[in-house]
Formats: C-alpha cells, structure tokens, sequence
C-alpha cells in the first residue's frame, strides 16, 4: 500500500515537471519574437511631379554703354536705384559734340550763301525775261515796218539778233540757276548727315535707360573713359524668371502656360506662382534634358535676380501604393530603402527592397517592391531580420 502511493506520487511529480518545463518553453518562445506593428497598404493617385533647382534671372538685362569710347563727365544712378524707361543715367564728354556743332554751323553759313547767290539769279532771270519780252515787242514791230516797206532788211535782222542773243542768255541762266538749285540740294543732304550723326553724339553723350527696372552694376566713376565694361547695368524685375533643364521624358508633357510652384530660400513660409512662358525646340544631347523658361510675376518686387529657387512641375495623376514614412529602412552605407512585408500565415516577415517616387505629407509612393492589401512593419524594425517570426500588436 506504501510503495503503490509513492508511485502515485512520484507519477504526479513527473507530470507537473513537464508541464512547467513546456510552459518555461512557450514563455521563452513568446520572449523571443519581437513585437511589431503593422499597417495594410492601399493604393493612391498620385500626382506625378518633379522638382528642379535654378537661380532666379531678370526678365531683361540691359548692359549700356556708348558706341564708342568716351570721357565720363556724370553718372546720374547707384546700385540699387530705381530707374524708368527714358531716364539719363549718365553723361559723357561733350568735346566731339561740340565739334560737330561748329561743322553744322559751318555748313549752314555755306548753304546760306548758296541761298543767297540762287535768289540773285532769280532776280537777274527775271530782268533778263523782260528784257526778252520788251525785245520780242519790238523786233514784231520792227518785222512789221520791214514788211510794208518801212526799214532796210539789215535793221530787222539786226533787231532779231537782238531777241536771240537775249533768249540765249536767259536759256543759260536758267542753267545757272538749275546748278545752283543743285549744289543747296547737295550742300543740305550733307547738313542732314551732319544733324544725323549729331544727333547720335547727343544720344551718346546722355545715356538713356531703355527699361524701367534696378541698377545692379555700376563699373566706372567720373573722369573715367569707357572700355569694354558697361557703364551701368540695368534690370527688369517685373516679372522675373527661371530656367529649368527638365528630363526628355517630360517633353510632351510641359506645355507653354502650365502653372509652377516655386519655392525660395529667401522666403520659408510664401510660395510663388509661376508660369511656363517658353519651351526650347531641342534637346541637350549630353544630358538629355531641354530648358523650360518659367515667368514669375513679381509686382510687389519681393523676388530678386540671384535668388535660390525650387520649381515643381505638375504633370498628370497615376495610382500607386503608398506607405507612411515610419515603414521605410535604411539600408547601411547605400541609398538603398527596404521595409518589412509581414506573412500573416507563417507570423514572419521578409525584407523587402520598394522603389520610392513622391514624398506626399507622411507618406511615399511606391513605384515597385510592394502590392496592394501587403501588410508592411511600422513599429519594431530594430530587432527585425529577413524570415524572423514576429508577434503582431496593435
């Protein structure tokens, strides 16, 4: 009866051993997956973009100088000044000017005297035809008195001499006065040319700004002489532009007028619109992009020429799955992304390699590695390795 009850309680010894022992191993088994979070994956649309660095330019830039070198008496501006269209901005040494003047002046003694001599000869033209016609009066009479019998054939004759020699004179000054016509006409073309290049020294002795718009460089003092630098510099910042090399892929898709967002480093919380005002015919063969120039209208001035920009172009819509950003690993010492794909029928998960597009709000695009309805890792990572069960919290 006593060794029947120690068996008994030896068999109950064993059993509660090995239940403890296979509780001690499902416990160490629970300790040893990781907790994680996982989220399900959906699809989006997406809008497809893209961003591009440029550095903002003036609309028109306009480098003044004369057309030749010249002395610099005044410059009227600063950097900085604002200017408008039709203001002097500089004036240049008046020498040639003057010079030009004493020559115009000259020329206009000259024609005068020629004017002079021509109104003599028509003074004298007119004598000469009365003469003519008083002369033609009398040799008619003469002729007369020569018919009926009056005077002797020599006097007419010497009478009609008379009317010739007076027609011929007055024929010659009629050429006289037709040469003299022609010299003025000469002589005042030749006043022309003078008031024309006259009018080019003015022009050059008073630089005029073309636009309205900001001095940005001024590159010479009073007392210098011109050279190969401009005298000033002049901008129009209203509206303003960029230039972006955009991919050739996008060719078809950027239209002139499309709308731009553009973003500068000067200004973190305001965004500018902007619009696409010219895209060039031909693509960079090296780098297979084309340039787009993008206009931005900038009334109240606040972009400035020089300023770092980034432009995002909007092109279409596309639907593909998106994940939040807590999703996304790291790869070590590469560019690489991964995230963990949970296998809910063997409670493990992969490590999955996911190319990323757009980066919208706190979430990415995923243009390939993941399907839709995969379930993804969003909490946990750290501990996580390629095939290792894990134990899915919420």
């Amino acid at each position: 009866m006593k060794l029947k009850f120690l068996s008994l309680a030896a068999l109950c010894m064993c059993i509660s051993f090995t239940s403890c022992k296979k509780d001690k191993e499902e416990g160490a088994m629970k300790a040893q997956a990781p907790q994680v979070k996982v989220t399900t994956v959906k699809s989006e649309s997406v809008g497809q973009s893209d961003t591009y660095t440029a550095t903002v330019e003036s609309d028109v830039k306009n480098n003044i100088s004369p057309n030749a070198p010249m002395r610099i008496r005044r410059i009227l501006v600063e950097v900085g000044d604002r200017v408008v269209r039709g203001q002097v901005i500089a004036i240049l040494d008046a020498t040639n000017e003057n010079q030009m003047g004493m020559q115009i002046q000259s020329q206009k003694s000259a024609i005068a005297g020629q004017e002079a001599n021509y109104q003599a000869l028509v003074a004298n033209i007119r004598s000469s035809e009365a003469q003519l016609a008083q002369a033609k009066i009398e040799a008619a009479r003469m002729d007369a008195l020569y018919k009926a019998g009056g005077i002797s054939k020599s006097d007419n004759e010497s009478v009609q001499l008379q009317v010739n020699t007076l027609q011929r004179a007055l024929d010659a000054q009629r050429e006289q006065l037709k040469a003299q016509r022609a010299a003025i006409s000469a002589q005042e073309a030749q006043l022309k040319g003078l008031n024309t290049q006259n009018a080019s020294l003015i022009e050059n002795n008073k630089l005029i700004s073309p636009i309205s718009g900001y001095v940005s460089a001024r590159n010479y003092d009073a007392g210098d002489m011109t050279g190969g630098l401009p005298v000033v510099t002049i901008e129009q910042t209203n509206p303003v532009k960029v230039l972006l090399n955009v991919s050739e892929i996008y060719y078809k898709k950027v239209q002139k007028g499309m709308p731009v967002d553009i973003l500068l480093d000067a200004y973190e919380d305001r965004s500018f619109g902007g619009k696409v005002s010219i895209v060039y015919p031909t693509i960079d063969q090296a780098t297979h992009t084309f340039q787009v120039e993008v206009t931005i209208n900038n009334e109240d001035q606040a972009v400035r020429p020089g300023m770092f920009a980034r432009a995002t172009l909007n092109f279409e819509y596309k639907d593909h799955v998106v994940i939040p950003d807590e999703a996304l690993v790291k790869q070590m010492g590469a560019g690489d992304r991964y995230v963990y794909v949970y296998d809910p029928s063997t409670k493990t998960v992969r490590y999955q390699k996911v190319e990323l597009g757009r980066h919208v709000g706190d979430k990415y695009e995923i243009l390939s590695g993941l399907n839709v309805n995969e379930q993804v890792v969003i909490a946990g990572q750290s501990r996580l390795a390629d095939g290792k069960k894990v134990e899915v919290v919420k």
